[in-house]
């Protein structure tokens, strides 16, 4: 399946924080933020989080749910969620299944060094189940506020 601006998002189905299975599906009704990092606690991804906790509000009264995904556990996100009162689900894809299908699974370099992780990545879903935007390769600083700007000025 490949990611097209304009078609139906993949759906899929992750353990969430909750403790509950949640797909897209789920959500049907709502537009949603459906952001990948590539793990908890590390200061970028620990930034983006209290990003969406701190416009949480703001994407609420937009109709607007926020889902972040990574390949964490379960345990991982719950200590990430309680540290930073993150009122947003994570999900846990430790196999990098829903990543894949994303095309956010990919080959990253760090000081010389190659391995397999999630580029940071935002999709934008409508309340039909659409893609309707994306971001790939985010960087972090004013990335929340650029994505509540995009919901604001084309879900409402």
């Amino acid at each position: 399946m490949t990611i097209e601006i304009g078609v139906q998002a993949p759906d899929f189905e992750l353990r969430a924080t909750n403790g509950e299975n949640v797909s897209l599906a789920d959500f049907r009704g709502k537009n949603i933020v459906l952001y990948f990092y590539p793990k908890d606690m590390t200061p970028g991804c620990t930034t983006q989080a209290c990003d969406f906790r701190d416009y949480h509000q703001n994407f609420t009264e937009l109709d607007c749910v926020i889902l972040g995904v990574s390949p964490d556990s379960q345990v991982k996100h719950e200590k990430f969620i309680e540290k930073y009162n993150l009122p947003f689900l994570l999900l846990v894809d430790e196999e990098h299944k829903v990543s894949e299908t994303y095309e956010v699974w990919k080959l990253k370099k760090n000081f010389g060094k190659e391995y397999m992780g999630i580029e940071r990545s935002t999709f934008v879903i409508d309340k039909e189940g659409k893609l309707v935007k994306e971001w790939r390769k985010v960087k972090v600083q004013g990335h929340v506020e650029e994505a509540l700007q995009y919901v604001k000025e084309n879900l409402v």
